[in-house]
């Protein structure tokens, strides 16, 4: 590594020799991951977050997040390489810091990076020459620069010169089988040359690949346009499913058979709408950065609605067939809707469609209940806080057999969806979960 500075190369030395500690704000989903694979390449990682059952559970060693393993955790935490704290004085003990916090959407769609910036103040009362700071969360280029950057200096030190500053966009995805933290390339920029060798250092130790990029604002784009590139795709397949519907056309076997050609297709899939924390959310963080620059994004805001309108096209389907099948309409029908989840084989329900489903059902005054073995109760939240201590209903044949219709909206591999189609009077399948299983019966149907 080539260094201009002194405190620069100094920094350099304990993060190449393991000796750096690292801090990391945010223990989430991209927190948490991360903080195991720097404690297992060898630092010493503490952890920041405001939940204290979180930092209780992570100083016992137990993994509060179902696709976490808590082995890997629990060996960090023994070996003395991970300590979990809510005391953000602490921040100045860290060589390196790494902000990992939410960055949702305002109601009128708008970024709210108030996380960003109460992170950024907390930090600034601690920051000390040469110190990394380096922002992961997925924000709008220019954030860094123009939000954490100004922040971080109103403590009197300077940016390139004090301390050092860097975006390297998390790539999480929770419950993938193939990839993981290690596994998956780090994007990093920096706020000048020192800033970009220091943290590509940092995430080299962890990482199997590290990628440098021109600037922060660089890597910056990055993240939100790999997401726009799947909210666009999958906008498209969800367009078509409505069209070859129509036709009588299944959409999940025309997607399979493109997807043999091997050149030129990649294959996305239809589903109830989009859910997590990126796809639904990402995209209106470039359309409102574009405003500033009289530019209006009309692909990506199509592609918003679509994604959007296709919990009201499922709920919409659910009352024809009940119409059609049982002579009834939604109103006091018995539903149960097969996963919260966002997406199979994990509990976050950020943005999930299943509850935009929910929603509307019960807005029509159907009886909605939910099973997902990965959310056995509805925690605490501020979105939702009408489902908080709602609990999955068991799943027995008996169960089954006393809805009207059960609705699969969340694609969980370990649901025994043979014991659903046998006893259930009706299955709207969302997710394709039925057919590669060899489960259709006449009581189920693509929806």
């Amino acid at each position: 590594m080539q260094f201009h500075m002194n405190s620069a190369r100094e920094l350099g030395r304990l993060i190449q020799e393991r000796k750096a500690v690292i801090g990391v704000i945010g223990m989430g989903y991209v927190g948490l991951p991360l903080a195991i694979s720097l404690s297992g390449a060898g630092f010493s990682v503490l952890g920041f977050d405001v939940d204290n059952q979180k930092m209780d559970a992570l100083n016992q060693g137990k993994s509060y997040l179902k696709h976490i393993p808590g082995s890997a955790l629990k060996d960090s935490v023994e070996a003395g390489r991970l300590k979990g704290t809510t005391d953000f004085g602490l921040c100045g003990t860290a060589d390196v810091l790494i902000i990992a916090v939410p960055t949702p959407l305002t109601k009128h769609r708008e970024p709210d990076l108030k996380y960003v910036t109460q992170t950024a103040q907390a930090v600034k009362k601690t920051l000390r020459r040469g110190q990394l700071i380096i922002l992961e969360s997925t924000t709008y280029p220019g954030t860094t620069s123009e939000i954490l950057k100004p922040i971080l200096e109103s403590s009197g030190l300077k940016a390139a010169e004090d301390f050092f500053l860097a975006f390297s966009p998390e790539r999480e995805d929770p419950g993938n089988p193939h990839y993981s933290t290690r596994t998956i390339p780090k994007v990093v920029g920096g706020d000048g040359p020192d800033a970009l060798a220091l943290a590509s250092a940092v995430y080299d130790a962890a990482i199997t690949r590290v990628v440098p990029v021109s600037s922060t604002e660089t890597a910056e784009a990055v993240k939100l346009t790999e997401n726009i590139f799947r909210a666009v795709n999958i906008a498209l397949v969800n367009e078509l499913k409505v069209v070859f519907e129509h036709m009588g056309i299944d959409v999940w076997e025309v997607i399979e058979a493109a997807n043999s050609k091997p050149f030129g297709f990649m294959a996305f899939y239809p589903g109830p709408g989009i859910g997590g924390h990126c796809i639904p959310i990402d995209p209106f963080y470039l359309t409102w950065k574009a405003r500033e620059f009289d530019i209006s994004t009309r692909f990506i805001e199509l592609a918003g609605q679509i994604n959007s309108n296709m919990p009201y096209r499922v709920v919409d389907r659910l009352a024809r067939e009940l119409d059609l099948r049982q002579g009834r309409g939604l109103h006091k029908a018995k539903v149960l809707l097969l996963g919260i989840a966002y997406k199979q084989d994990i509990g976050d329900f950020r943005e999930s469609p299943a509850l935009k489903v929910l929603e509307l059902l019960e807005k029509r005054g159907a009886v909605v209940d939910f099973h997902d073995p990965y959310l056995p109760v509805f925690p605490r939240d501020i979105d939702y806080p009408e489902l908080e201590g709602r609990t999955s209903v068991p799943l027995d044949a008996a169960s089954i057999a006393g809805y009207d219709c059960v609705v699969v909206t969340t694609g969980h591999r370990d649901v025994d969806y043979g014991l659903v189609v046998d006893n259930a009077r009706m299955v709207a399948d969302t997710r394709n979960a039925l057919q590669p299983r060899g489960l259709m019966k006449d009581n189920a149907f693509k929806c």
